[in-house]
């Protein structure tokens, strides 16, 4: 059996990054104020999402499908980038060694699924299928789950 290539977002799917944005102490100082997700150090202690951590898991554990974490970081905060990746091994241990990937075009990556929250940076042109995560249809970890297994 071939396994399907499945994406999945971290903000917004995976990790709690509004609440987290919201609650802290320089969301509101010039120059967050305007940029929130260049607050150094914010992706380094972000909530999971309800239920994303054994959801995702499930699917790592999955025959059915290979499993690649599919994220943005913003270009102006390179913290983030590390914080991310950080963030996943502390989730997910090696289950993702070599599987998470950074992009401003979600819609150049080739696969079969896409969960993600917003339709930005190419998620909604996405070759595959975007699951629109927090949507009326997928509205949290248990439907999508059950759409996918």
């Amino acid at each position: 059996m071939i396994k399907k290539l499945l994406y999945i977002d971290l903000d917004g799917v995976v990790a709690d990054f509004v609440t987290a944005m919201n609650a802290h102490p320089l969301r509101y100082q010039p120059p967050y104020d305007k940029d929130p997700d260049t607050i150094p150090g914010l992706f380094k202690n972000l909530k999971p999402i309800k239920e994303a951590i054994s959801s995702v898991n499930k699917l790592l554990d999955s025959k059915k499908y290979e499993v690649y974490f599919l994220s943005t970081a913003p270009w102006n905060n390179t913290s983030a980038w590390t914080d991310k990746r950080i963030w996943l091994e502390e989730q997910f241990g090696d289950k993702i060694n070599r599987k998470f990937i950074l992009t401003h075009r979600k819609d150049l990556v080739k696969g079969d699924i896409l969960i993600d929250d917003r339709p930005n940076n190419g998620a909604k042109d996405f070759e595959g299928e975007w699951i629109h995560f927090g949507s009326d249809t997928y509205p949290n970890w248990e439907i999508t789950l059950k759409h996918l297994l």
